[in-house]
């Protein structure tokens, strides 16, 4: 057995990107984007200054996450232990990047697929070194073989003080570092200061965040840029697929309640609200890729780990349900209602709630990794299945208006709950920064006054108004609606955003 790795020695790196450049040379990598880069951080304060450059590029990791989240196998682990890639399969989905802590992945802008250092396996495999080890002058660029612990690099790597970057991730990473100052590994112990770098200015593909601790002081002066890979469409989609779970939800609450008789709002009308949104849903995962005529790859060249290819599967089961229910309802068939309502609720949890797993396998952001995902994602599929209800009272006959006032009120309670208890428990330093980018940073406006204010508060206002004095109209239910809706569109693009802004690297 083979699993190859690096030893990169940080205390003989001179800062001279001749790896930078022989990776770019070798790979065709375009302008832009990075396999390998140097990075540059500065601790102490004049005059007594050090610059410490340490060398970025992809882990290789044994517990590799990219290769768990990837929906169609297109990274794969070679027979020597390098996590390696396959541009054929390759859907530009995105979500390597969120799932590898190390900002090792990027996306070539000429072919629209996912792309990183694949240890030169070119050359592996014909007895040649990687082409970043054969051009470094001052050979602090190794490559080790963890298989053979009488390898002598893997002798230097036992005998030294080394270390990885983000260990508490668990990934394994088999690229270790000699004499690295440790806020050039873990970039939350230094920043970017507002005044640029050596020869770039701060730009909001570099982020920062105040606040960040040190014992002394320590900041960047160069680093590539990694720009935010999820973005609204992303988030619509979180929004667009609570909407067609809840409303189902809702639906199967009528039916419980004695309403399978009412044709229209019950039968009819709540499948082809939830059928309309899965294909929205559908159209907004489709469009976000960067390969989207591949998209038929989540089925025909399926990896079943990844959770993007099993919310692939509840969606789809999720579309059979609501069909059979509308099916159901035009031919008014109250008993088969009966029968689809657990289903229907089961499989839309199913369908609103997945996203939680999958962003548990993004190991490069903790914030999406909090237990409190997948119960918000479910109050928020409540909030807007109730919200969606109380606006078709005003066009057309829903039965037991007040159960479904009152349903929207357990759910922006549920919801509100849930959010307080995401930003006020966070302990991890990562998941700190992010919160201190949603609610006091750049996302701030939109977290207070989008999601709390006009997405919690004022609904939650309207309804207890409603229900304490005994109102029948539908307006007021209706503007609590709305309200609920911006709310959920403004509180998953900040989450989705901030849990972007922590740097990785």
């Amino acid at each position: 057995m083979t699993r190859l790795g690096f030893l990169l020695e940080s205390d003989s790196c001179i800062g001279c990107h001749a790896c930078t450049v022989a990776c770019k040379s070798e790979h065709d990598v375009p302008i832009g984007v990075n396999r390998t880069w140097v990075k540059y951080i500065e601790s102490g304060s004049f005059p007594d200054t050090d610059r410490h450059f340490s060398v970025m590029r992809c882990n290789h990791c044994d517990d590799a996450p990219c290769m768990t989240i990837c929906p169609t196998s297109a990274l794969f682990r070679a027979p020597n232990g390098v996590v390696d890639f396959n541009d054929d399969d390759c859907i530009g989905c995105k979500s390597c990047m969120n799932a590898c802590p190390y900002d090792a992945l990027y996306i070539n802008p000429e072919t629209n697929t996912a792309h990183k250092c694949n240890f030169c396996n070119h050359r592996i495999e014909v007895g040649l070194e990687p082409s970043c080890v054969v051009v470094c002058p001052t050979n602090a660029i190794k490559v080790v073989d963890f298989d053979d612990p009488g390898h002598p690099v893997a002798r230097e790597i036992a005998g030294a003080d080394t270390a990885v970057r983000a260990p508490e991730q668990g990934t394994l990473p088999k690229v270790h570092y000699r004499g690295a100052h440790e806020a050039a590994l873990d970039p939350k112990l230094s920043s970017i200061p507002t005044d640029g770098m050596i020869w770039a200015d701060t730009t909001s593909d570099h982020p920062t965040v105040p606040g960040t601790p040190s014992a002394e002081e320590v900041r960047t002066a160069y680093t590539t840029p990694h720009p935010m890979v999820w973005g609204w469409k992303v988030s619509a989609y979180l929004v667009t697929k609570s909407i067609a779970a809840g409303v189902m939800a809702i639906a199967a609450l009528l039916v419980a309640l004695g309403h399978a008789d009412v044709t229209a709002a019950v039968g009819v009308v709540p499948p082809m609200v939830a059928g309309a949104f899965l294909a929205l849903t559908g159209l907004l995962l489709v469009v976000d890729l960067k390969q989207p005529l591949r998209f038929h790859y989540l089925l025909t060249r399926a990896n079943r780990s990844s959770w993007l290819v099993k919310g692939s599967y509840f969606l789809l089961a999720f579309a059979v349900i609501c069909a059979a229910w509308w099916i159901a309802g035009l031919a008014e068939a109250e008993t088969l209602l009966a029968v689809l309502a657990v289903p229907a609720v089961l499989l839309g949890a199913c369908a609103a709630g997945y996203t939680a797993m999958l962003f548990g396998q993004c190991e490069g952001r903790d914030l999406w990794q909090s237990h409190w995902v997948l119960p918000t994602l479910l109050a928020q599929a409540v909030v807007a299945g109730a919200a969606a209800f109380t606006i078709l009272d005003v066009a057309m006959y829903v039965p037991s208006p007040r159960a479904i006032q009152w349903a929207l009120l357990g759910g922006l309670v549920a919801l509100g709950s849930f959010i307080a208890l995401e930003t006020l428990t966070a302990s991890e330093r990562h998941v700190q920064m992010a919160l201190s980018t949603l609610t006091r940073g750049r996302y701030r406006f939109q977290f207070w006054v989008g999601a709390v204010a006009i997405g919690l508060v004022l609904p939650l206002a309207l309804v207890i108004v409603q229900i304490a004095a005994g109102l029948d109209g539908s307006a007021l239910p209706a503007l609590a609606g709305i309200a609920a809706a911006v709310g959920l569109v403004a509180y998953e693009d900040a989450f989705i955003r901030a849990g972007q802004s922590v740097p990785l690297s």
